[in-house]
């Protein structure tokens, strides 16, 4: 295994303890995505009774984030003071791209950005700790 890809064992791991903590916080059903670096899916998981848009929007802020290799946190402040450059980069990925709070760039031991993990289904914030506390428990850095 390289260390330069974020792998399916990775990305499972990330989705487990990600779920893991989302019922420990009491949320609501959620959805969580892992992408790789090129913003490819690589794993999502949907929990049951989820509402048919969670998949989406778990997959667009992990997309906003590996794309701009920034948190969807830092995204969502820009988009505030920019944004008719975020509309347009929406509009350009298909509404791909979403700069909502709630997704963390993936980093090796090097620092490198290896992927991207997306939550929905909380608010922006309890999406974002549960992505942090998957990314953590693979062993992984979270930005």
């Amino acid at each position: 295994m390289s260390e330069s890809i974020l792998t399916l064992a990775q990305a499972s791991q990330i989705l487990s303890a990600a779920l893991a903590a989302a019922r420990s916080a009491s949320m609501p059903p959620v959805a969580v995505a892992v992408l790789d670096a090129s913003g490819h899916l690589i794993a999502l998981q949907r929990e049951d009774g989820a509402s048919m848009l969670r998949n989406d929007i778990a997959i667009g802020k992990a997309w906003a984030a590996a794309g701009m290799g920034v948190s969807s946190r830092v995204l969502h402040a820009r988009a505030q003071d920019n944004p008719v450059f975020f509309n347009a980069l929406s509009a350009s990925s298909q509404g791909r791209f979403i700069p909502q709070t709630g997704a963390l760039v993936i980093r090796n031991a090097a620092g490198a950005a290896i992927g991207a993990v997306g939550a929905s289904g909380g608010t922006g914030a309890e999406d974002e700790a549960i992505c942090a506390a998957g990314v953590a428990a693979a062993g992984l850095d979270a930005a």
